[in-house]
């Protein structure tokens, strides 16, 4: 099984074969930040491939952001391409949990913790977030845990 870095490698080298511009460039900077993480710290090391999934998240939710913020400032081509480059990131990470599965989620952890009220908040997103690590935004989360404490 190859690793997620690997495959990165793999991809980028098909996309400058394919003369794939969007897909070169979006691979070539994930994995200058992946290789950035790995030389932070104290030491270099290998990432594991949790921890490049977390780089790639962390890469689709700048990409989300821009777009937002190019579409704020009138600037719909780069918003678009924005949106294009978190769409090939989108290809690496998991499926994202639909709101109806994240609701679920939610409703068992306020059962589960007994909690109530806005001060529950706390010990909700504490059984809430192991389980859609990687898998749910931690707005979304947020605002799903707040509506189930809410209603």
């Amino acid at each position: 099984m190859t690793t997620l870095k690997a495959q990165l490698q793999e991809d980028l080298t098909a996309a400058i074969r394919n003369r794939d511009e969007l897909r070169s460039s979006t691979i070539r900077l994930t994995l200058a930040a992946v290789t950035s993480e790995e030389v932070a710290g104290d030491e270099k090391r290998e990432l594991s491939d949790d921890e490049v999934l977390k780089v790639l998240g962390r890469e689709a939710k700048k990409r989300r952001e821009a777009a937002t913020a190019f579409d704020n400032a009138g600037r719909a081509e780069q918003a678009a391409r924005e949106r294009a480059e978190g769409e090939v990131l989108a290809g690496y990470l998991p499926k994202q949990l639909s709101d109806e599965e994240l609701t679920a989620i939610v409703a068992a952890a306020v059962a589960e913790s007994g909690a109530s009220g806005p001060q529950g908040m706390g010990a909700v997103m504490k059984l809430v977030r192991p389980k859609v690590e990687g898998l749910a935004e931690g707005g979304r989360v947020a605002a799903a845990v707040k509506a189930a404490l809410a209603g």
